[in-house]
Parts: structure tokens; sequence; C-alpha cells
């Protein structure tokens, strides 16, 4: 679901809508992203904010932080991929690495002996384990989904459409 930019939490909702968000089961609710996820038709609301005339936000960096992972973890499975993505990138590189030390090693010698295929194969290897992390983190990612328990799709009755 696309987040609408700068919405914060507070918000009028209408009674369908807060019934829906109610309904649904999870227990660490990121509502700026829970309530776009439910489908319904939005109309922003555009203020101008004055300056806080009244000392300085009591939310600390580490809540923030919180905050911000919430909605990552909650609404994209893109950390779990990274891994793999990641993996796929140091397992092409090993082997770029591996090539540029055999064309090295045939235009100037090893610079010392054995240091080379080691490097090479840890490499190699961090790769494999990470696009296994990274397969792993896809289950786990549709485990996710599924333990969330969010409805499927919603259903906008026809009264609902025509305000009733």
């Amino acid at each position: 679901c696309d987040i609408p930019l700068n919405s914060g939490d507070f918000r009028l909702m209408s009674r369908r809508a807060l019934d829906i968000f109610n309904s649904l089961p999870e227990k660490n609710r990121f509502i700026r992203g829970m309530v776009p996820w439910i489908g319904l038709k939005q109309t922003p609301i555009y203020y101008e904010r004055s300056a806080r005339f009244a000392g300085t936000t009591k939310y600390p960096l580490t809540k923030m932080i919180k905050l911000a992972l919430d909605g990552i973890i909650g609404f994209s499975n893109t950390p779990l991929k990274s891994a793999y993505y990641l993996g796929f990138t140091v397992a092409f590189l090993s082997f770029i690495y591996g090539f540029f030390i055999l064309v090295y090693s045939q235009i100037k010698g090893f610079p010392v002996q054995g240091w080379s295929s080691i490097m090479v194969t840890i490499l190699f290897i961090g790769g494999i384990q990470l696009i296994t992390i990274g397969i792993l983190g896809e289950y786990i990612g549709r485990i996710y989904d599924e333990v969330k328990k969010r409805p499927l799709f919603i259903i906008n009755d026809k009264e609902s459409r025509l305000g009733n």
C-alpha cells in the first residue's frame, strides 16, 4: 500500500473505516500504514503547522527508530530480501576477484602464497550463506504475512458508497 507522505497518526475516520481498522488482529500497529491498507477513500487536509511554542519534543530518538522499523517491517519484506540480493552480489564479486587474482598472478606472480585462494573461497561461501539467509527470509516474510491474519480483501458495499 502507498503510505501518504507527511501523514500523522491523528485523523478523522468514518465509522466503517474505524470498524475495519479495529477488526485487524495485529498487536504492533503502525497506524500510518494500516489505515491506507484498508483501502477506503481518503481525502487529505492540508494545513500549515505552526512552530512549536513550548519546549522540545518528548519523543526520543529510540522511539522514532522503533516507529520507523515498525513501518518498514510491518509493510515490507524488502529487508529480508536484501540478504538474498547481497549474497548474489558478494558471490558475483568473488568470481570477479578470483578472475582478477588469476590475471594478476600471471602478470606479477603471487604476493602472498595462499591468501588469494582463501579470500576468494571465504567471499564465495559468505555469498552463498547470504543467499541462503535471503531464501529463509523470504519464507519468514511469507509466514509473517500469514500470522498477521489480515483479510485478503475488504468489500466496499453499496450502502457505504452511497453515504448511508
